[in-house]
C-alpha cells in the first residue's frame, strides 16, 4: 500500500512539472530552451566547456 501511495505522490509530481513547462512555453513569448553545457573539471571547480566524455572539446564530423 505504501509503494502505491509513493508511486502516485511521483506521477503528480512529474505530471505537475510537465505542466509547469507547457504553462511557462505557453505564456512566454518566444521563449526557447538554450543548449548549454555545465561541465565542471572536479579536480579544479573550473567550467570545462562541452565535453565529449574524457578527450576534451566535441567536434561534429560531416
Amino acid at each position: 500500500m505504501a509503494f502505491l501511495q509513493l508511486l502516485l505522490i511521483t506521477i503528480l509530481m512529474m505530471g505537475l512539472v510537465f505542466a509547469g513547462f507547457g504553462i511557462k512555453m505557453i505564456l512566454k513569448k518566444d521563449y526557447v530552451f538554450k543548449k548549454q553545457c555545465s561541465t565542471i573539471d572536479p579536480k579544479t571547480g573550473k567550467r570545462m566547456g562541452c565535453v565529449c566524455g574524457s578527450s576534451g572539446a566535441c567536434h561534429n564530423k560531416k
